[in-house]
């Protein structure tokens, strides 16, 4: 428990930071969006840029893992947006973004230190992994479908064009695709540019945690945390089981996920809260305020369901 206060408590304190600059008015609304486009255009594009390139292909491909991972992120994904009612326009919306809440983990920020702390040497390799799936698949696979419900007043031909336009302009993917180049060639960066995307990608955790506190102004008085319940459940509960049985059912292609360690890793960092620019991505569709209170909610609720899955998974180590 003290391990996972320890890692969470600078995340309370950064959002706690926005929310209060917020509540005595030092910063408008319109402030937070501002950052928050600074996120995802410059700093989470470094981040991943960065983190892709660092690891080997050679060292992280891991059929098994990766496979088992991809199975339940999609399978969570799509089980809730299936089971979610929706008739109107901004229906749809709404449950696209909090699909978007419920399949993709904090990994970098919230789980490696976690799984460091309570697994080891194979927080690493973990991690290195989940990324892969995480930024490699699951986050266009989200784009398309929240462009495909922006899009889809329009015939299937514009639609299919406006997805592969947003996607060709957008930084992340880029990020994605350049990370991937210079890993497989193992290429390296000149220094200064390297460490360029270094300092960048550094200032994307403070800066999308203030902007979560930011967000957060006004929630309570509107409500929003009664609405969020679902998310939460699904993301902490539903996520971790769906990798469960794909890791079931990888084993019976004979693709076992080793040593043991690994799986119990996979495992927890599917349990851990969404990542933390989940209200950034929704502030297009005019739902950060949900997402923020989705986030929070999720990360204080993790305490209790990740200490319960560490003592359930201890029984098999």
């Amino acid at each position: 428990m003290t391990d996972t206060i320890s890692a969470t408590a600078p995340l309370y304190l950064c959002i706690a930071l926005g929310f209060v600059l917020a509540r005595l008015g030092f910063f408008a609304k319109t402030e937070f969006r501002l950052l928050g486009k600074f996120v995802i255009q410059v700093a989470l594009p470094c981040l991943l840029l960065s983190s892709i390139a660092s690891h080997p292909i050679a060292e992280i491909l891991n059929p098994g893992y990766l496979t088992a991972y991809l199975l339940g992120s999609l399978g969570v994904l799509f089980l809730f947006y299936a089971a979610s009612g929706r008739h109107s326009e901004s229906a749809k919306q709404r449950t696209i973004v909090n699909a978007m809440g419920v399949c993709s983990s904090n990994s970098a920020f919230i789980g490696y230190p976690i799984v460091l702390a309570t697994l080891g040497s194979v927080a690493s390799l973990a991690l290195a992994l989940n990324m892969l799936v995480e930024n490699l698949a699951m986050l266009p696979v989200l784009l398309v479908l929240a462009e495909r419900v922006r899009l889809q007043s329009k015939n299937s031909r514009s639609m299919v064009r406006g997805i592969g336009k947003t996607l060709l302009q957008n930084p992340l993917i880029w990020a994605i695709v350049m990370g991937g180049v210079l890993s497989v060639f193992d290429l390296q960066l000149p220094l200064p540019v390297s460490r360029t995307i270094v300092i960048f990608s550094q200032s994307s955790v403070a800066v999308s945690l203030f902007v979560i506190g930011g967000s957060l102004q006004g929630v309570v008085r509107k409500g929003l945390f009664r609405r969020v319940s679902p998310i939460a459940f699904a993301k902490l509960v539903l996520h971790p089981l769906m990798v469960v049985l794909g890791l079931w059912f990888v084993a019976l292609l004979g693709l076992p996920v080793r040593p043991v360690a690994l799986r119990s890793a996979e495992v927890l960092l599917a349990a851990m809260p969404m990542m933390s620019i989940y209200p950034i991505l929704a502030q297009p569709f005019g739902q950060e305020d949900v997402a923020a209170a989705a986030l929070v909610v999720t990360t204080i609720a993790s305490f209790l369901s990740l200490n319960f899955l560490l003592w359930l998974l201890s029984g098999f180590a």
